[in-house]
């Protein structure tokens, strides 16, 4: 029997095995492991999936499916799948050396280092030559760069001029303006108007007022919308913060920024403080090389927890893409209590969008409700994409005719054909999380919208 005709044989005898006795995990993992060895990545990467499926904690074939993503050349699959696992004591070691060659092809050499060393302290084994020469790691005066951290890290906040104050709207939007997030809806009034126009209740039930509510899901999905609502809703003023408004190239003027937006906002109470892209502010300490960046959270939690001044009448939202990489500090009782997936506009949001982005242009007989399920998963900026280009071809028409031409439902249902759901790729590394590290279900409404529960 050739060479090839053996690793066929024993393919078919393995594949056997395991459709008499699925639930045998050492068996199917090895199954996962000879199809890496030949090569078959995509039949390796389903197998271990679907053993995972049966033994989500399994270290074995984790290993195994961080594997087959990174030799597909899935390196982001790969590193979402390991990134939170390599800061659990029990992760083996050849989770470390793979993720430390992850870090390496991103230029992240000190952590790469950190990660193999961390690795082959647990088990010698698991060394890699190859990686370690690339890495250095054989020089005796191998050190990671030392930080400047002592008294001369921040500038005195003393004798400079404050900082100019930020924006304040007055959003004349309201709930009744936001299409469906009925349960979010209520989640925001239950956490934060409630308890402003009915302090009295709270008080009575001994329940404590403040922290604030964290929004995350696909980039263009209405968050910030919803926040202006919020805003709208109990005529309160409205800031919003963008990491330009925070961060400052001289040291120790960030933290100040920060300070005064919330001084800014405990001056204009009744006040929605809101944070656009919270995770650039507030990323996880432990991913931080540089001290600067540590001390500026520092100074935010101390802020949301009302150390110097309290925060009582200031309402804080922020919003996110990526939770994932935000500080688990933020959310403790208090702080970001609420954690809230926003998800895109289901089928009546949808229908609803696309009628509001059509008003008051030239359009005839169109028919919304179709136009809504052909969209499925489309964000609130996807639809706008949609009715753009429509536009656009309508004018093109115009130009030719000489007269403007009506919109209709198969001008933007051509559009929609020409368009996929920009949240596809969010959902992709989004539910990688939520199967690898959903620790105490924080990703569960992304498995239910998934409808992987």
């Amino acid at each position: 029997m050739s060479h090839d005709g053996f690793i066929d044989e024993t393919l078919r005898s393995l594949r056997e095995a395991v459709n008499l006795s699925p639930q045998n995990i050492p068996l199917r993992q090895h199954l996962g492991e000879y199809l890496l060895t030949h090569g078959q990545l995509e039949a390796a990467e389903k197998e271990f999936r679907e053993a995972l499926a049966q033994a989500p904690d399994h270290h074995g074939l984790k290993l195994g499916l961080a594997r087959a993503f990174y030799q597909q050349g899935k390196k982001n699959h790969a590193f979402v799948l390991l990134e939170d696992w390599v800061k659990q004591s029990n992760a083996p070691a050849r989770a470390h050396v793979l993720f430390s060659r992850l870090l390496m092809q991103t230029g992240e050499i000190e952590n790469a280092v950190a990660q193999y060393k961390k690795g082959i302290e647990k088990d010698a084994d698991a060394a890699d030559v190859d990686l370690a020469n690339r890495l250095g790691i054989s020089r005796e005066d191998l050190h990671e760069a030392q930080e400047v951290v002592d008294g001369r890290v921040r500038a005195s906040w003393e004798g400079d001029p404050a900082p100019q104050e930020a924006t304040m709207e007055r959003p004349r939007l309201t709930f009744k303006d936001v299409g469906g997030m009925e349960a979010m809806k209520e989640e925001i009034r239950l956490k934060i108007i409630y308890p402003l126009l009915h302090p009295e209740m709270y008080k009575a039930y001994g329940k404590a007022t403040g922290g604030g509510i964290l929004l995350y899901g696909p980039p263009g999905c209405g968050k910030t919308h919803l926040a202006r609502a919020t805003a709208g809703e109990i005529k309160a003023g409205f800031i919003a913060v963008g990491i330009n408004d925070v961060l400052d190239m001289w040291i120790g003027q960030s933290e100040r920024n920060l300070h005064e937006l919330f001084d800014q906002a405990r001056r204009n109470k009744p006040c929605v403080l809101f944070f656009d892209e919270v995770d650039a502010l507030g990323a996880s300490r432990s991913d931080l090389r540089h001290h600067a960046g540590r001390q500026l959270i520092n100074q935010f939690l101390a802020e949301l927890d009302g150390i110097q001044s309290a925060n009582e009448g200031v309402l804080i939202l922020a919003a996110t893409n990526a939770p994932w990489h935000l500080d688990s500090a933020f959310r403790r009782p208090g702080r970001f209590d609420r954690i809230m997936f926003v998800p895109p506009p289901d089928i009546e949001a949808r229908a609803a969008i696309v009628r509001l982005l059509c008003l008051n242009k030239p359009m005839q007989d169109i028919d919304f409700e179709s136009l809504a399920k052909k969209t499925d998963r489309f964000s609130g900026a996807d639809l706008k994409a949609v009715v753009d280009i429509a536009i656009e071809d309508k004018l093109r028409e115009a130009m030719r005719a000489g007269t403007p031409r009506p919109l209709t439902t198969k001008d933007l249902a051509a559009a929609v054909s020409r368009l996929k759901p920009t949240t596809q790729e969010w959902f992709a590394t989004a539910r990688n999380y939520a199967l690898y590290s959903n620790q105490g279900g924080l990703y569960d409404d992304i498995l239910k919208y998934l409808k992987m529960q």
